[in-house]
């Protein structure tokens, strides 16, 4: 029986609970529990004690022992912090850093850190009464006091988040014009009087490193801005020992086309080492570096990005990680057996199909499905007429085609789809190339405020009031989140509330 990877944010109580259910369950001769049992414990399926039971759960969740588990779960619990939800402060110092870092919630907005730059500006005591104000503020000569007077303050934990000094720094967003120097001179002091260059934590006990990099170089799936010397103080970072294998950063960074950090990374090492510090605590929780290089390219081939597929590519010394003419890439689990140009044309990338073709990697379709999926996303009106016959199929392993090719805006492939049976309200996933079942079409161009989209899928017979799965929210609901008044025009009245 295949190992399940343990549940995000995971509970120390329930995984006991867990164990006490199946040695009972197994006592009972449930089935299930014996199978697993059987499955997992060296002398076979038998009604196990406590601590059998207990083995179990923790090889079935991939680790070697019950102690192994239960440390990862401590490692969890050590690092975990939940920014975005502390709301109370309990002074004024506190007040000033919630309003000023980025939190990754809801509320990661400007106008917040207008505010933290006003409250400052109104008390610029703050900095030198608190290490970690000083640190946000990069205010270098209030710090070298501090310092100063207690240089372990340096690495303390404090202030609303529980951080340490380097983190509020790198984190924080409320000063548009502070300088580089002073960014550097502030990074250098708290380095050199111990703060480590890894400091991070768990968001909300996810095992993937908000670092001090990683705050830095910002981003994210709200396109959250990165600090405003994010150069200076990155390069600060990697020359004194941060990890450039930094999974959080490099997921962050990924949305956007600008390729600077990657540069970055590269530069100082990405794909290379073992991991650092944060992989030997929480192990294959975190990918390897080969993987991070393999995930970078997976995404660069399926979002079109071929400024990214050539920068992993020139570099020589990162081709261990893939290889552009064998049937399997290296290292990616999920590549599901594609080469880089097969991915490309499933995904529609045709200007990746045609920097691959160009460097020897020309793609040619195993079966008429691929071959026909691959001419839809292209818009090969000639191609689709010609591959009909395997409409069938395609819908089958491919139901929500539709929603991925209004993800990536292209509009000539959604009448090709829809004309050979593709179902315009089909529920599927705009961010990766996955038919699980997420949301609409519809709902893709209200989140890109593309109103040229939304009228052709409302022409094909687009629903306006199907509602995604996820957030239970119609289109027009998508067009007011993201405050994209155009796109709203056209389909407020089209809604029925």
């Amino acid at each position: 029986m295949a190992t399940v990877r343990l549940p995000d944010d995971p509970s120390f109580e329930q995984l006991r609970k867990q164990a006490k259910d199946l040695r009972d369950h197994a006592r009972s001769g449930a089935p299930d529990a014996l199978a697993l049992v059987g499955a997992h414990h060296p002398d076979g399926p038998h009604p196990p004690s406590l601590a059998g039971a207990q083995l179990v759960v923790a090889r079935h969740h991939g680790f070697p022992s019950w102690a192994a588990l239960k440390r990862h779960v401590q490692t969890i619990r050590q690092y975990r912090r939940v920014p975005d939800q502390v709301d109370a402060a309990i002074s004024r110092a506190d007040e000033f850093l919630l309003l000023a870092c980025l939190r990754y919630g809801h509320d990661d907005d400007p106008a917040r850190w207008r505010r933290a730059a006003a409250l400052l500006a109104a008390h610029p005591d703050l900095a030198t009464a608190s290490v970690h104000v000083a640190a946000a503020a990069a205010d270098g000569d209030a710090l070298a006091g501090l310092l100063a007077a207690d240089p372990s303050a340096a690495a303390a934990e404090g202030g609303p988040f529980a951080w340490e000094p380097l983190l509020y720094l790198a984190y924080a967003r409320h000063d548009p014009s502070v300088s580089a120097d002073a960014v550097a001179r502030t990074a250098g002091m708290l380095l050199d009087h111990g703060a480590d260059p890894n400091a991070g934590y768990l968001w909300h006990g996810l095992t993937s490193p908000f670092t001090a990099l990683a705050g830095a170089l910002g981003g994210g799936e709200g396109g959250q801005p990165a600090h405003p010397r994010a150069a200076a103080l990155a390069r600060t970072l990697l020359a004194a020992g941060a990890d450039p294998n930094d999974a959080q950063a490099l997921y962050n960074r990924q949305f956007g086309s600008a390729d600077d950090h990657l540069r970055l990374l590269i530069d100082h090492g990405l794909g290379h080492g073992d991991g650092g510090p944060w992989r030997a605590r929480l192990g294959n929780a975190i990918a390897s570096p080969a993987d991070l290089i393999a995930d970078q390219l997976w995404w660069a081939v399926s979002h079109d990005l071929v400024g990214r597929v050539g920068l992993l590519a020139e570099r020589a010394d990162l081709r261990a990680a893939f290889r552009f003419r064998d049937d399997r890439p290296a290292h990616r689990r999920v590549w599901d057996g594609s080469t880089p140009a097969r991915l490309a044309a499933l995904c529609g990338s045709t200007e990746v199909l045609g920097y691959l073709a160009a460097h020897g990697a020309p793609w040619s379709p195993a079966d008429d499905v691929d071959a026909l999926v691959a001419a839809a996303l292209a818009g090969d009106r000639a191609g689709v007429e010609r591959l009909r016959a395997h409409a069938d199929a395609a819908r089958r392993q491919r139901p929500g085609l539709v929603v991925w090719a209004a993800a990536r805006g292209a509009w000539r492939a959604v009448p090709l789809l829809v004309a050979l049976g593709f179902d315009v309200n089909a529920l599927g996933r705009g961010d990766i190339p996955l038919d699980q079942p997420w949301e609409t079409a519809l709902h893709q161009a209200a989140a890109a405020d593309d109103v040229t989209g939304a009228n052709l899928l409302l022409d094909l017979g687009a629903d306006p009031d199907i509602r995604d799965a996820r957030f239970d929210a119609t289109p027009l609901g998508w067009a007011e989140h993201f405050h994209h008044t155009a796109v709203a025009h056209v389909l407020r009245p089209r809604t029925s509330r």
